[in-house]
């Protein structure tokens, strides 16, 4: 992992940038949760996945408890391991029997969902994924039998707010 400059970090910053690295080197990975507030849905993020397994960070907003952190780690483990995953391409076995997507994340999210990340890489340059979970039906926020109020616990982060990888319904779920 690359040397963080440390000199204009505030104590705070530096614990948390502390904290990132000894994730990162006892478990391969860290992944920061953002609880739920009154501006939308609680996230996690990874940080150190691009730094020291050379795949891209990645992100999921809006699921429940621990189950987050379960499903990044899932994904470091695998893509760390060799395995790719493909924008676009519906995966029904990866989560808890829960389809999932994939899709690039645009980088104006990239403050808000990745903030602590930039501890890492200060200038921003690292590839991000956004893991999109379907309900427990089958439903991704993006189509018309999605849930009310589903596209707006779980926006999808790409410029458009919705794929822009693939086509929904053509060459994606």
């Amino acid at each position: 992992m690359a040397a963080v400059t440390t000199s204009a970090l505030t104590a705070e910053e530096q614990r948390l940038i502390d904290w990132i690295e000894s994730q990162a080197k006892e478990r391969g990975n860290a992944v920061i949760a953002v609880p739920q507030d009154d501006q939308g849905a609680g996230f996690c993020f990874t940080a150190c996945a691009w730094a020291l397994h050379n795949v891209p960070e990645v992100v999921v907003v809006g699921l429940p408890g621990d189950l987050g952190p379960i499903l990044l780690d899932a994904y470091v483990d695998r893509a760390a391991n060799g395995e790719i995953f493909e924008v676009g391409k519906r995966y029904d076995d990866f989560f808890q029997g829960s389809a999932v997507v994939f899709e690039r994340v645009a980088k104006g999210h990239y403050p808000e969902y990745f903030g602590s990340a930039f501890l890492v890489y200060p200038d921003g340059d690292f590839p991000a994924l956004q893991v999109v979970v379907a309900t427990a039906d089958g439903h991704f926020p993006w189509q018309d039998t999605a849930p009310d109020g589903f596209a707006e616990w779980q926006p999808v982060l790409t410029e458009s707010g919705v794929p822009e990888s693939w086509t929904p319904g053509v060459d994606g779920p």
